[in-house]
């Protein structure tokens, strides 16, 4: 593709992007009152076409659900129960999905719409089945609308206001390009509610966040959990977890722009709008490692040693039984673990092996010992070193 001229030399990238990721949240869609605003995905539908026009495919992943079956249902407010909220979500993720075909179809654009959990993506059978069925779609012309499926999802309901969804989804479909869009336009150095703020715009590394604050004291960079505290907390525009979405995908090498719906046009052509996440060089992460660090929710602790530590984290070796030396919580081999040191310090996450209930008998045996008693079955790691992240290091 060529740049436009309206594009800057910084974000070429984005510009000419064959496959672009576009995630608009709820506020970017509703009226003051909460009901989604047809002339607003409207305005989105007609920016997203003429990126399509333009030669790209491209994948939309939208909020909404949930408060489009407010109205129906006689709702009204967001509901804060789990089951009401699952059950807006089933009454409007239909009706939220008839307006974007509709609002499409103005411009001969047809859409399929595409239900995932950030669960999804890690599982491996999982992931390769989503990218298939987005693949597929592309390549037929098809514009996908993905939604969290968020009338069975518990957790995953406000798990990053489907951030870290997109950010995902513009890795596993392989995207040149991921567009965060909301009601605020970039990211700023403090609070724009309160005078002075600037607008940062472009960020290339980490350490361009140092020092930025993120609504109720958080600094950007802070982590998951942090993000998701500061969904509960007022924010600005629930930055935070957009910091981390973009962080997330310019780190496994997918440009990133965080702007306003207003000015998506404008974001998808690579103009100055909002705050570029430039993305880093080098081999692309495996998706499920992506889920791992940065969206899995841990169901339990494996407490390990000094040497398993330093094997772990600096030798990136397997976790052996060996090492072990405690486990806390209730979980089934395949589920996400957090390692922790001796202190208590989550050092790693991965995909444990065993169950939970298997585990104390195994603690500091070796894998041949366990294999010539229990039968060789069990001569296998606690943790393989290829489903393990790294969350802290310790040198």
């Amino acid at each position: 593709m060529t740049v436009p001229e309206t594009a800057t030399a910084e974000r070429a990238d984005i510009a000419t992007a064959t496959r672009v990721v576009v995630k608009v949240g709820s506020s970017s869609l509703t009226t003051p009152d909460g009901e989604i605003d047809g002339m607003r995905i409207g305005a989105l539908a007609a920016a997203l076409s003429a990126r399509r026009r333009d030669g790209a495919q491209v994948v939309l992943v939208s909020s909404g659900a949930i408060a489009s079956g407010l109205v129906p249902l006689g709702l009204s407010r967001r509901p804060r129960d789990l089951a009401t909220q699952q059950a807006a979500a089933s009454v409007g993720q239909g009706l939220l999905i008839a307006m974007y075909t509709a609002a499409f179809a103005r411009h001969g654009i047809r859409t399929g719409q595409v239900l995932l959990s950030a669960d999804d993506l890690m599982r491996r059978t999982h992931y390769r089945n989503a990218q298939r069925t987005l693949d597929r779609l592309l390549e037929l012309g098809v514009l996908p609308v993905v939604n969290e499926n968020d009338t069975v999802a518990t957790d995953e309901i406000r798990f990053g206001d489907n951030d870290r969804l997109a950010a995902l989804v513009a890795h596993v479909t392989r995207a040149g390009a991921l567009i965060l869009l909301s009601d605020v336009d970039g990211l700023y150095d403090g609070d724009p509610r309160r005078g002075e703020a600037q607008r940062i715009t472009e960020v290339r590394d980490r350490a361009d966040l140092d020092g930025i604050r993120l609504g109720r004291g958080l600094k950007a960079g802070q982590g998951t959990q942090g993000a998701q505290d500061n969904q509960k907390a007022p924010g600005i525009g629930g930055m935070a977890t957009k910091v981390e979405a973009a962080m997330i995908a310019s780190a496994a090498g997918i440009p990133t722009v965080v702007a306003d719906a207003a000015s998506a046009a404008t974001a998808l052509a690579g103009g100055p709008s909002g705050t570029y996440f430039a993305a880093a060089r080098g081999r692309r992460p495996a998706t499920r490692l992506l889920w791992l660090k940065h969206a899995a929710v841990a169901h339990g602790s494996l407490r390990l040693d000094h040497g398993a530590v330093e094997a772990v984290v600096n030798r990136r070796a397997s976790l052996l039984p060996a090492g072990i030396t405690g486990v806390e919580g209730s979980f089934d081999a395949g589920d996400p673990v957090n390692l922790r040191d001796e202190n208590g310090t989550i050092v790693a996450r991965g995909l444990v092996n065993y169950d939970a209930t298997e585990i104390p008998g195994l603690m500091g045996r070796s894998t041949r010992w366990l294999a010539s008693k229990l039968g060789p079955e069990y001569e296998r790691e606690v943790v393989h070193r290829d489903d393990l992240v790294i969350v802290l290091r310790t040198r």
